[in-house]
């Protein structure tokens, strides 16, 4: 919140001092995680661009607005897989914008391992790692 005396952030800051208090993850090392049960992936994109892509298979398709109600393991309106707050998430949005501001919000929930996709789904694609045609 921008309180007397101190300056607006623009977008490029906020990203740089939200990463800052976490370690991001590249597509091999996210694949590894949730291949072992070790790591729970969020894909955050809109139907738009999973239709037009397609889906990370077996990632948990959770769209922006709804991430929080989602993941807080206190919530009532939790996903099953939100079994507590040392649950490892990893977010994927399209490119990996959207998907840090939403990590922060998630460890003002408490869920601390939470980070995010360098490069979001579009660096998985390029990797060569699994996708799927979006069902219709």
């Amino acid at each position: 919140m921008v309180g007397v005396g101190r300056q607006p952030v623009g977008i490029d800051e906020l990203l740089q001092r939200v990463r800052a208090g976490y370690r991001r993850i590249e597509a091999r090392e996210a694949h590894e995680a949730a291949r072992t049960g070790e790591a729970l992936l969020v894909d955050i994109r809109y139907a738009a661009l999973r239709e037009r892509d397609g889906l990370i298979p077996g990632a948990l398709v959770i769209e922006r607005n709804e991430l929080e109600w989602r993941l807080d393991p206190q919530g009532s309106h939790r996903v099953p897989e939100a079994t507590g707050h040392d649950l490892r998430v990893v977010v994927l949005c399209n490119e990996g914008y959207a998907s840090s501001l939403a990590v922060a919000s998630l460890h003002q929930l408490g869920l601390h391992r939470a980070t995010d996709l360098v490069g979001g789904f579009q660096a998985w694609r390029a990797e060569g790692l699994p996708v799927e045609p979006a069902t219709p």
